[in-house]
């Protein structure tokens, strides 16, 4: 049998209601149905509502290929970013609704059915964070995204960074502070700590030494929302595939330039 990847925890669906357009989104979901299109197994454990856009979820995200039978449908609203399109071109977001993800935990079962899988991807806003030492101690290899939030204190990443096998987090320039950062966060449990940079590539430290990847330029620009979720999924291919750090990091910023060529983040 062939590895098998959890998303587990957050997940909505973006709406932009002034074009009548609708997709399911979340880290994990965006990252998940990157590796189902490249024939990975993954699973969807998360929540949605008994409204058209849990319908709308669920529908697609089988459609994908997903195991959804421990995603959730719960009294109340799906959870909702509400999203416009400016000037054709530039994404606005409006407004968070949380709806049924605000109380979502996973139940036992949801657990048991978590750790039947090899890879768990998660990020701090699914409700899972009290699982990661459950997933470590199981032996599972766990990807994280902490987006803008690893310095945070409100979030305290310290905390999580040991659980973690490969750290993704998002930060703007490649300074010697940043480094300092990336090595401290690796140097507390990570194989891996990345950190991506936007339009100026990314960079990885493994305990050993740093690697730099520069971006594949895409041939237009349409949508940066989901750049990194697809990053985090060509990188997590290369580990699927025994790639090296380097190749992993070449994979993350391939697919992440085809999907900015794209209105949908996946």
């Amino acid at each position: 049998m062939g590895i098998k990847a959890c998303a587990a925890g957050f997940c909505c669906a973006d709406v932009y209601q002034n074009i009548g357009v609708f997709y399911p989104t979340g880290n994990g979901i965006d990252w998940g149905i990157h590796l189902a299109r490249m024939g990975v197994s993954v699973s969807a454990v998360s929540v949605v509502g008994k409204d058209e856009y849990g319908d709308k979820m669920r529908e697609a995200l089988a459609a994908e290929g997903l195991d959804i039978s421990h995603l959730r449908v719960e009294d109340g609203d799906t959870s909702v970013m509400l999203m416009a399109l400016k000037d054709g071109v530039d994404r606005v977001h409006l407004e968070a609704i949380d709806g049924v993800m605000e109380t979502y935990r996973p139940n036992e079962d949801d657990r048991a059915f978590i750790l039947e899988h090899d890879i768990i991807h998660t990020d701090l806003f699914g409700n899972c964070l009290d699982l990661l030492p459950e997933w470590h101690d199981a032996g599972k290899t766990v990807v994280m995204d902490f987006s803008v939030f690893s310095q945070d204190p409100e979030y305290a990443c310290e905390n999580h960074f040991p659980y973690v096998d490969y750290a993704f987090m998002s930060f703007e320039e490649d300074t010697p502070e940043l480094r300092d950062w990336v090595r401290h966060v690796q140097e507390l449990g990570p194989r891996v700590a990345v950190a991506t940079l936007g339009e100026k590539g990314s960079i990885a430290y493994d305990g050993e030494r740093f690697y730099e990847c520069g971006i594949v330029p895409a041939e237009k620009v349409v949508n940066t929302v989901g750049a990194g979720d697809s990053y985090i999924a060509g990188f997590t291919k290369g580990v699927i595939d025994g790639l090296d750090i380097p190749a992993c990091m070449k994979a993350g910023a391939e697919l992440s330039s085809r999907v900015i060529g794209s209105f949908e983040p996946y």
